[in-house]
């Protein structure tokens, strides 16, 4: 029974790869990675950490921080992964809020250095070998026993939201959470040892640790990992290497989709597309399927869920262009104000329960009142199913636009200035109005020639005249988040800063 991240790898014994790694090129099978994993583990128990403790992560994508996350959830530690490229003042302030007893970052890291100094956080980092296999500070290895295996419900990772208001919330997510989530995807996505993913997301994020790097692993695939994502070698090395599926964010695919003829991207390549962590607009959709030759399958999920809640199915199954599609691993369902179910095609707040859901946040009962109801997390989302099961998201529930009373969701409107070829990226949000309260605006990045007056006409031949935007502002380039995640509250913030 596989019910740990200790049991991760279905064949520990195999010689197949697990991971190839692209700077520096090296490749390792799963028996290499499991036999570095336990080694490394009983490593770490030696210098003192002990099941329960938290290691926060500061590495950058790399074979050293796989190894490395095996290697503590292996031993019981909870992990706190964190963006490498946070300034001195934000690594302390994760440093603290994690409770963090290690830090994990590359010799000489700078900013690692001097926030473990004045923390009193012990700074450990790792080394590649010539083989591919980790070692810390480059001290020989000491032969110890193999550790206990750790717990089902022991915390294995520890992320904070993206939350709207105030310092974000933490996330514990447990060995059984993680274990569950991989296999799920692995099995709706049918991954199996013959498929290739080229990785595109960070790691320090649940998109790229559950839904690209964990799952892969759990199937018996391969993982190839390059630094970093770089948009004018993704195609050349994922024919390369022979990927067969990647998982991103909106933002990114359409990055790939501007530039796939000038990189010379297959028009027959992938096996399918994922797109997660973001609405993608059917257009969009519509054009990627097109210029690549493959289903683009849109999923949906959040920090609190390990990941993936919900997604289109693969063909021969239909996968709707606009919706998240059919629940994963879980139970969804959509709720009123007064926390009444609703039936098929009736709009409201998205909830979902399952062994993928988080048991809470930590140190925070007043979150968890809010957060769950009847044992369903509320999710925040507002969202539809319809006859047949299948999820739309409309927005955030804090999004929402209040014109006058009319509850506006900015996903629509995105999708129809969408719709014109010469919008590149659109991000929809309310603005104060002395007479309304809240109106709707835009802001658009072009990548032809339009202007404000035809989108506006474009709108109203698709909406009602409440959700045509008022005012439409072109701006060079979207506020974004450490995942490249457009957030809309920091668009409007940008717009208010400027009067």
């Amino acid at each position: 029974m596989r019910d740990t991240l200790a049991k991760l790898i279905d064949d520990p014994r195999s010689a197949e790869p697990a991971i190839i790694s692209l700077e520096p090129a090296l490749s390792i099978t799963y028996r290499d990675l499991a036999e570095a994993s336990e080694r490394l583990a009983a490593e770490l128990a030696a210098r003192g950490l002990r099941p329960g403790d938290c290691a926060a992560m500061f590495l950058p994508n790399s074979l050293e921080f796989i190894e490395l996350f095996l290697a503590l959830t292996r031993l019981g530690i909870t992990v706190a992964p964190l963006n490498p490229a946070f300034r001195v003042e934000e690594l302390k302030a994760s440093l603290m809020d994690n409770r963090a007893r290690a830090l994990l970052a590359r010799a000489g890291d700078a900013t690692a250095a001097e926030a473990a100094r004045e923390l009193g956080v012990q700074l450990w980092s790792p080394e590649l070998d010539a083989r591919g296999a980790v070692t810390l500070d480059g001290a020989t290895p000491r032969s110890l026993g193999a550790p206990p295996p750790p717990a089902a419900d022991q915390a294995a990772l520890l992320l904070q939201t993206s939350g709207s208001t105030g310092r974000p919330k933490m996330v514990p997510l447990t060995q059984a959470n993680l274990l569950a989530s991989a296999l799920d995807i692995a099995a709706h996505y049918a991954l199996s040892p013959a498929d290739r993913t080229l990785l595109v997301m960070p790691l320090f994020h649940g998109h790229g640790l559950i839904g690209a790097a964990l799952s892969t692993l759990s199937s018996g695939g391969t993982l190839i990992v390059p630094p970093r994502f770089s948009a004018a070698s993704f195609w050349s090395a994922f024919q390369a290497y022979g990927a067969t599926w990647y998982t991103a964010v909106p933002t990114i695919h359409l990055v790939l989709l501007a530039r796939a003829d000038g990189d010379g991207a297959p028009y027959h390549g992938p096996r399918f597309i994922r797109s997660c962590s973001a609405s993608l607009a059917p257009a969009v959709l519509g054009k990627l399927e097109e210029r690549f030759g493959a289903p683009v399958i849109e999923a949906y999920g959040m920090t609190e869920t390990t990941h993936q809640a919900a997604s289109n199915p693969l063909p021969p199954r239909p996968h709707k262009p606009g919706s998240v599609g059919l629940p994963t691993g879980v139970e969804i369902a959509i709720i009123d104000p007064t926390g009444k179910r609703l039936g098929a095609n009736q709009a409201g707040e998205v909830i979902v329960r399952g062994p993928k859901v988080m048991t809470g946040y930590r140190d925070n009962p007043r979150a968890n009142l809010e957060a769950f109801m009847d044992g369903w997390f509320r999710s925040g989302d507002m969202g539809v199913c319809d006859a047949d099961g299948y999820l739309t998201l409309t927005g955030r529930l804090k999004e929402l636009i209040n014109r006058g009373g009319e509850k506006i969701a900015p996903n629509e409107i995105e999708a129809t200035l969408l719709r014109d070829s010469a919008v590149a990226e659109a991000s929809v949000f309310g603005m104060p109005d002395p007479k309304y309260g809240e109106v709707v605006w835009a802001a658009v990045v072009l990548k032809g020639d339009t202007d404000a007056a035809r989108l506006k006409r474009l709108c109203r031949e698709y909406l009602a005249d409440f959700k045509v935007p008022v005012e439409i502002r072109f701006v060079a380039a979207l506020p974004r988040n450490a995942t490249g995640k457009v957030v809309r509250r920091d668009v409007a913030a940008m717009f208010r800063a400027a009067g």
